[in-house]
């Protein structure tokens, strides 16, 4: 593939609004993006919403968000394809006066009969050009009809695929298919086509589902002599067992895994490395992504997501990112579980400790969840484990650190560990015997940072009394 240096490049991503932004959906849109981004292009956006039955203003709003968050912008107007039916219309009629298209006037009871004998006939079903060259004068006066494109019907038609490289098809195997319903609708064929070539497209990059469409959509492009597009048809994503993406390997939108607490660089960063790399490049930042990406790096075969995966590389994020960026993306999450708005002074706490609370984390859940005992008041509400764990002994045990803490004037990590060292020593004890107790009465769960950063971070009034309130 190569590019005029006058050229400029146009991708487009066009999804139909019938639900949320699928992650192969999203990954095409990446791909687009980043491939016309890199090329200093043009990524442009068209919402196909053609099918009325199907299409509603939610899904369209639930695209466009997901792809807000994902950092997707995109040049130009937005294009409704549902707006653009009287330029498809004007196309087929100029391929029909060009005699590239024909009227068809098979009435449906035509049609299933064909193919009901083709079946019978274990024959490839398809529309066998009965009206190609007849005259319409034979029609019945006012008869409705369909246009159909006139395609080749010898030799074969091939196209050099950006990805999956030449690949050909008998002519004879592309029918004379529908350019304009018999109600004045254009098909999803026509107004494809006409779109692309309307928004000035030059790469088409799409999941490779559509390779099939392509020779069709060629034909028309030739027969209105237009200039041919770059394709490109990058292999679906499967499952981490090898099938096709489906529910029961998790969610499919990624509007859920931004609810999961995803961080949006790093679904970015997760999407990209899905059938395309650049060495052993892992972590790759945005940047490097528009400097690296090119067609040349899709890999031909399908790619496997895992959950799990994006999980690691998010907690990877997550320690990477800036301790004031992940208050921000974390405050929400706080704040919509306590039912309160965090106060300067709170939100002040949180980034002294973020160092330690993202060190832990997968997701932006598990991070606000782990900063909870920041802001609890007391008496705190000890979850099922921290019940058990506080029995007789245990609360014997936080009484004589109680007693050892609250003379204490130094209330440093270095100095709060050698004291609680020195009861376990005493009690002939591992340090985490103490630990676990202390963590269910300062925190009201088995789960948290190291226990003396707790100490540090709820200082030592609020630390001695949530103390006291579970020592016998």
């Amino acid at each position: 593939m190569t590019l005029k240096e006058t050229e400029q490049v146009v991708t487009r991503f066009a999804p139909s609004p019938t639900g949320f932004l699928h992650i192969g959906g999203a990954r095409t849109a990446m791909f687009n993006w980043l491939f016309a981004r890199h090329h200093g292009g043009k990524a442009l956006l068209r919402i196909e919403d053609t099918d009325k039955a199907r299409s509603t203003q939610e899904a369209i709003d639930a695209i466009i968000e997901g792809l807000d968050w994902l950092g997707l912008d995109w040049d130009d107007e937005t294009v409704f394809q549902s707006e653009r039916a009287a330029r498809h219309a004007e196309v087929a009629y100029q391929l029909l006066a060009s005699g590239n298209a024909y009227k068809c006037f098979a009435t449906p009871e035509e049609l299933a009969a064909m193919r009901e004998q083709q079946k019978a006939e274990k024959k490839p079903m398809r529309y066998d050009g009965r009206w190609r060259d007849r005259d319409p004068s034979e029609a019945p006066e006012g008869a409705p009809y369909v246009i159909r494109l006139k395609t080749e019907t010898g030799g074969k038609m091939t196209i050099t695929d950006a990805v999956q490289g030449e690949v050909s098809v008998q002519n004879s195997e592309i029918d004379d298919f529908i350019l304009l319903r018999s109600d004045g609708t254009p098909t999803y064929m026509l107004a494809v086509v006409v779109d692309d070539h309307d928004m000035g497209v030059t790469h088409l990059i799409r999941g490779d589902d559509h390779l099939n469409n392509a020779f069709r959509q060629l034909a028309m492009i030739r027969a209105m002599d237009w200039k041919e597009p770059v394709y490109a048809h990058i292999p679906l994503i499967h499952g981490n067992d090898g099938a096709k993406l489906s529910k029961r390997h998790g969610a499919l939108g990624v509007d859920a895994y931004r609810d999961m607490g995803i961080m949006a660089d790093a679904m970015f960063n997760y999407l990209l490395r899905l059938g395309w790399g650049h060495g052993d490049d892992e972590i790759i930042s945005r940047a490097q992504a528009i400097e690296w990406f090119d067609l040349s790096g899709v890999g031909k075969s399908p790619s496997r997501f895992d959950a799990k995966k994006l999980q690691n590389l998010n907690g990877q994020y997550i320690r990477d990112a800036d301790d004031n960026a992940l208050v921000e993306l974390t405050v929400p999450w706080i704040e919509k579980e306590l039912g309160i708005i965090l106060s300067p002074a709170q939100r002040e706490l949180l980034a002294k400790a973020m160092p330690v609370l993202k060190s832990r984390a997968k997701n932006l859940i598990e991070l606000a969840s782990n900063s909870l005992f920041l802001y609890k008041n007391r008496p705190l509400d000890l979850d099922e484990k921290a019940q058990v764990l506080l029995d007789a002994d245990a609360r014997q045990l936080l009484a004589s650190i109680h007693s050892a803490l609250i003379d204490l004037d130094d209330w440093t990590i270095v100095a709060t560990e050698e004291k609680v060292k020195a009861i376990a020593e005493a009690a002939e004890l591992g340090l985490g015997k103490l630990a676990q107790p202390m963590r269910a009465a300062l925190t009201g769960s088995t789960s948290s940072p190291g226990i003396f950063d707790v100490l540090i971070l709820l200082g030592k009034k609020e630390s001695l009394n949530r103390l006291a309130d579970h020592k016998n």
